[in-house]
C-alpha cells in the first residue's frame, strides 16, 4: 500500500505527478472518497499531468468524458456513477468496452459498480484530514 499527500490545492501537481510515475502499467483506477474529498480534482490534476490540454470536468451527467493526451495520444477516460441508478445503465454503456480497452480509466463512485469492475483496477481512496490536506491511498 502507498500513500501520497496532497498538502493543499497548490501542491497537487506534484503529487499528480508521483501518482503517474507509480501507476506502472495498470489501467483501471477507482477512486473513493466521500462527496467533496477531491476525486474530480485530483483526476483532473493526473490528466493535466498526462498532458489532457482540454478541459476536464466531472461527466456526472454525461457518465463518461474521454480525452486524448496532447503528448503521447493515449486514450483517458474518465467515469462519474454517482447518478447510476440501476446496472443495466452501465451495461448499455458498454462498460465492458472501456475497461478493457487498455486505454487509462479514471473511475468516480465505483462502489456503486464494484461487481462490474475488472479484477486488476486498482483502488485509490482519497480521505480529507483535519488540516484540510487530503491522503491519497492506493
Amino acid at each position: 500500500m502507498t500513500e501520497l499527500v496532497i498538502k493543499d490545492t497548490d501542491h497537487i501537481g506534484e503529487t499528480a505527478r508521483e501518482f503517474v510515475r507509480l501507476m506502472g502499467d495498470d489501467t483501471v483506477f477507482a477512486f473513493y472518497g466521500k462527496m467533496g474529498a477531491g476525486k474530480t480534482t485530483f483526476i483532473k490534476a493526473l490528466c493535466k499531468e498526462l498532458g489532457v490540454e482540454d478541459e476536464v470536468n466531472s461527466p456526472t451527467f454525461a457518465i463518461v468524458n474521454e480525452y486524448r493526451s496532447a503528448t503521447t495520444a493515449e486514450l483517458i477516460y474518465h467515469f462519474d456513477f454517482y447518478r447510476i441508478k440501476k446496472l443495466e445503465e452501465v451495461y448499455d454503456l458498454g462498460y465492458e468496452d472501456y475497461f478493457y480497452s487498455g486505454a487509462l480509466c479514471f473511475i468516480e463512485w465505483p462502489e456503486l459498480i464494484d461487481d462490474l469492475l475488472p479484477s486488476d483496477a486498482k483502488k485509490v481512496t482519497i480521505t480529507e484530514n483535519s488540516d484540510g490536506s487530503r491522503t491519497i491511498t492506493v
